[in-house]
């Protein structure tokens, strides 16, 4: 935008899905790249990517997806995604922090980043983090390898946790969509809590919880997701977002819920009761 491009942000549903026909109304003329998430980093929600790159097969615009989230967790596909662009990053699958990888399909080439020594195929002058390389290609192939068991394993524990939560904790929302999303995550909403009053208590109790995006964990409010999914003030600002890891025993898993609902509870024992009515300011 600073550079003069004019951007358009699509608007999602309630569970954080961007459809095709938004993408096809969106698209003019004069449409150069086509940017979405695969995977949701705050709700968890997988995009129709691969639906969207067959609606710009006769379009001039480029299809990026930021697939951070996802690589390691999901089955990637470039070809079946029919992306022209793929981005990821070592940290999301054990690998070092500071180093990331971007896919580009045959024939695209995208301007430099910066000039000199024409190292990284001419894109990215500069001597090359040989370590971070080496650590990302094996943190990766390690964690394509183990997907499978590892993905089922997750998906149990996850639904577990949503289960719980859902049952134990008042008018509590999973937000994002209920099975297309990373088998890891599980987001919620609370009425009558304040989300950041929420995860002060869980760091006490050594759970280790965001309230919206970790990228934005200094930011107060309501996330830019949820007000965009149709959360607003005050539930809004009662979010809990969880990741798991397929190393987390139900054991430790018990643990942590017994501390969120205990917790949750605690918070909306404060809260009025207006927060809990049918038709409130607490509601969405």
């Amino acid at each position: 935008k600073k550079e003069g491009f004019e951007i358009t942000r699509l608007p999602v549903d309630s569970q954080g899905v961007v459809s095709v026909e938004k993408v096809a109304a969106a698209l003019t003329n004069k449409t150069v790249v086509v940017s979405i998430m695969l995977a949701n980093n705050e709700v968890g929600t997988l995009q129709p990517i691969a639906e969207i790159a067959k609606l710009l097969a006769n379009h001039q615009a480029y299809l990026h997806t930021d697939a951070v989230q996802a690589t390691g967790s999901i089955p990637i596909n470039v070809v079946e995604l029919g992306v022209d662009a793929l981005s990821m990053s070592a940290h999301k699958f054990h690998g070092p922090k500071g180093v990331g990888a971007l896919y580009l399909r045959t024939g695209v080439r995208p301007l430099s980043v910066n000039y000199g020594g024409g190292q990284e195929r001419g894109l990215r002058s500069g001597t090359e983090n040989v370590p971070g390389i080496i650590g990302l290609a094996k943190a990766l192939d390690i964690a394509v390898s183990t997907m499978e068991e590892r993905s089922k394993v997750l998906k149990a524990k996850r639904d577990y946790l949503i289960e719980k939560i859902l049952t134990s904790v008042r008018g509590a929302e999973l937000t994002g969509h209920p099975t297309l999303r990373l088998p890891g995550n599980a987001s919620f909403v609370f009425p009558g809590v304040e989300g950041e009053s929420l995860i002060m208590q869980l760091d006490r109790k050594g759970v280790c919880a965001s309230s919206g995006s970790a990228c934005a964990s200094s930011a107060l409010g309501i996330s830019h997701v949820l007000e965009a999914m149709g959360y607003h003030s005050p539930l809004g600002r009662g979010s809990l977002r969880l990741t798991l890891d397929a190393s987390v025993t139900y054991e430790e898993l018990d643990e942590a819920i017994a501390v969120i609902v205990k917790a949750a509870q605690k918070l909306q024992a404060m809260a009025p009761k207006s927060c809990f009515a049918k038709t409130h300011s607490c509601s969405r």
